[in-house]
């Protein structure tokens, strides 16, 4: 028997993120700690009249991958992967960690290697699916936020809004308010971002603004578009910690000339971030802005899939732009690192106040 609530978030899945319509293929890919969730979800998709293929990944998967794969597995074309790629109508991805910190360990270079070899295939799965990204809550998870498990459930679970009667009416919520936001922000030539150690300018003129609504992300609650890519001038400190790829990074500080990151330091994690700047020649230059707008997300987590969200906080990727912005960044990477302006903090369009703490200015 499945939980209730298990089947209110796979429809939610289904029926909201990606819009599953009959006759459509869909690839689920599950890790196997969310293995409860996967049979929940593979039984909406057949409900929705859709073909469901399931993946499931155990937990060491990347761990071996790098340990054993010779040098020759990152210079051949994934044919097989690609192939799928261009036959999948929608992709939901359910990640599930039992180890954060699995690959802090890892080679630096063979994982800049991997995501090169990877981009082909993300890039099509982007350009020709529907697709959403979510993340089921373990003790792992649960540790990194600081929470015990029954907590992290319940935060999770509310930024989803499941514990609310109907969350597809919440998400609709979610879009409308995001969409006034963009009616003023897409009127802007030059944002301003000024917090703590940070004064960043971008210029976004003409740069379309996208409505993140829980389409793509389950969670979300951002708007964000391309910056242009030789715009960036100042320095900025994101000071919310992360761990990517299972890799610590805190305290990251970033300062631009002419769109390019001339100066980065990190407390932590710092020859990960040198290996992902010098992944390409991408790498050193923004492909997306995004503001945070889930207020029900109020806590960092080392999951950027929730505190890029947080309602108050700023993120900045470096690497590639999503075309759909207008941005024209190209790079195997896009590494979100986020920024809190909720003490401090402000946004500026074109001069003019936007956001201040962390709370929009009508």
């Amino acid at each position: 028997m499945i939980h209730p609530l298990y089947e209110k978030y796979a429809h939610l899945l289904v029926a909201y993120c990606c819009d599953i319509q009959p006759g459509e293929t869909v690839a689920i890919h599950v890790d196997t700690p969310a293995e409860v969730l996967a049979r929940a979800v593979y039984r909406e998709v057949l409900k929705a009249d859709a073909l469901p293929i399931l993946r499931l990944r155990y937990p060491e998967v990347l761990e071996d991958l790098l340990e054993l794969a010779s040098d020759s597995y990152y210079q051949r074309t994934p044919n097989f992967e690609l192939s799928e790629a261009e036959q999948i109508q929608n992709s939901i991805h359910i990640s599930s960690t039992t180890n954060s910190r699995s690959l802090q360990n890892s080679d630096k270079d063979k994982l800049s290697a991997l995501a090169k070899r990877n981009q082909p295939v993300q890039e099509l799965r982007l350009r020709n699916t529907k697709w959403v990204v979510t993340r089921f809550p373990t003790h792992a998870a649960a540790q990194d936020a600081g929470m015990s498990l029954s907590e992290y459930e319940r935060f999770v679970y509310d930024a989803m809004f499941l514990f609310d009667d109907d969350p597809l009416a919440k998400w609709l919520d979610m879009h409308d308010f995001q969409a006034r936001l963009i009616t003023r922000l897409e009127k802007a030539n030059e944002i301003r971002i000024i917090g703590p150690d940070t004064d960043l300018r971008l210029n976004v003129k003409g740069r379309e603004w996208i409505n993140s609504d829980g389409r793509r992300n389950m969670p979300s609650g951002e708007v964000f578009t391309g910056p242009h890519e030789a715009s960036a001038t100042g320095s900025i400190r994101f000071g919310v910690p992360a761990s990517v790829s299972g890799i610590d990074i805190s305290d990251i500080r970033l300062r631009f000339e002419g769109g390019k990151v001339v100066e980065s330091s990190a407390a932590k994690g710092q020859d990960f971030l040198l290996s992902q700047l010098d992944t390409d020649a991408g790498a050193r230059f923004l492909g997306e802005l995004g503001i945070g707008t889930n207020y029900r997300i109020k806590t960092p987590t080392r999951s950027t899939l929730y505190d890029e969200k947080i309602g108050g906080t700023i993120h900045l990727a470096l690497g590639r732009s999503y075309p759909e912005t207008g941005g024209k960044n190209d790079s195997a990477i896009h590494w979100d690192m986020i920024c809190d302006l909720r003490s401090g903090g402000a946004i500026y369009l074109d001069g003019e106040l936007f956001q201040e703490n962390g709370l929009f200015v009508e």
